[in-house]
């Protein structure tokens, strides 16, 4: 799942990006509101999640709340800030937010949050065991098991193997899979989509068929 972290605290804003890391979360962390307005409504990138502070430099985390809802952008928002009385509450979720979380917080308790928001956006998005022919992916416990026999997979790999079995029957394109993979300050080879995708196929073997369409990305046929 890849995350927008939205905050101006530089110390806060690189331990959060670094704690979700560690929960398997892709992060990319903008400082400033007009930034942040950019990548959501004008950029081709693709979040799952936004974790936004109210007080932002430039434009102010609640007309950046009210100018997506205004937008139709359904994508779940979680507030995070030290504006912690009730009318800031009431203000925040009245113009759309999903949920707030008042610092200081615990990673665990912002952790639960997430996921709660991301199986509350989508049935697919959850922590239900996925199977297909021999091969079942739990995303709870990162767990994939082939003919009864569980298989290591690196995080990349999992991430990757989750969506497209969570997808099965739609075309997941190499742009999608790198965003899954990777922030925007990481440095990714041109064919490193390739050698995940070569890994797992050794991994699953003929449990599934990962078909390449040439020049768009990568299948599992329904």
């Amino acid at each position: 799942m890849r995350i927008l972290l939205v905050e101006d605290d530089f110390d806060l804003g690189k331990a959060i990006q670094a704690g979700l890391k560690a929960y398997h979360y892709t992060v990319d962390w903008l400082t400033d509101g007009q930034q942040a307005l950019f990548a959501l409504t004008q950029s081709n990138e693709s979040f799952d999640l936004v974790i936004m502070d109210l007080g932002l430099p430039k434009i102010d985390g609640i007309k950046i709340i009210r100018t997506l809802r205004e937008k139709k952008i359904s994508l779940p928002i979680l507030v995070l800030t030290a504006r912690d009385t009730a009318s800031d509450i009431v203000l925040g979720l009245d113009n759309g937010a999903d949920d707030y979380l008042s610092k200081p917080f615990d990673f665990s308790v912002l952790n639960s949050r997430i996921s709660a928001l991301l199986r509350r956006k989508s049935h697919n998005i959850s922590d239900h065991i996925i199977q297909i022919n021999q091969v079942s992916l739990n995303p709870k416990s990162h767990q994939v098991v082939i003919d009864n026999n569980i298989t290591t997979f690196s995080r990349q790999e999992f991430k990757i193997l989750h969506k497209l079995m969570e997808s099965q029957g739609q075309v997941i394109s190499r742009e999608k899979i790198t965003q899954l993979l990777y922030g925007w300050g990481d440095d990714v080879d041109s064919n490193t989509i390739e050698v995940h995708m070569h890994a797992i196929r050794k991994k699953i073997n003929s449990a599934i068929t990962i078909k390449t369409i040439r020049g768009v990305g990568y299948i599992i046929e329904s």
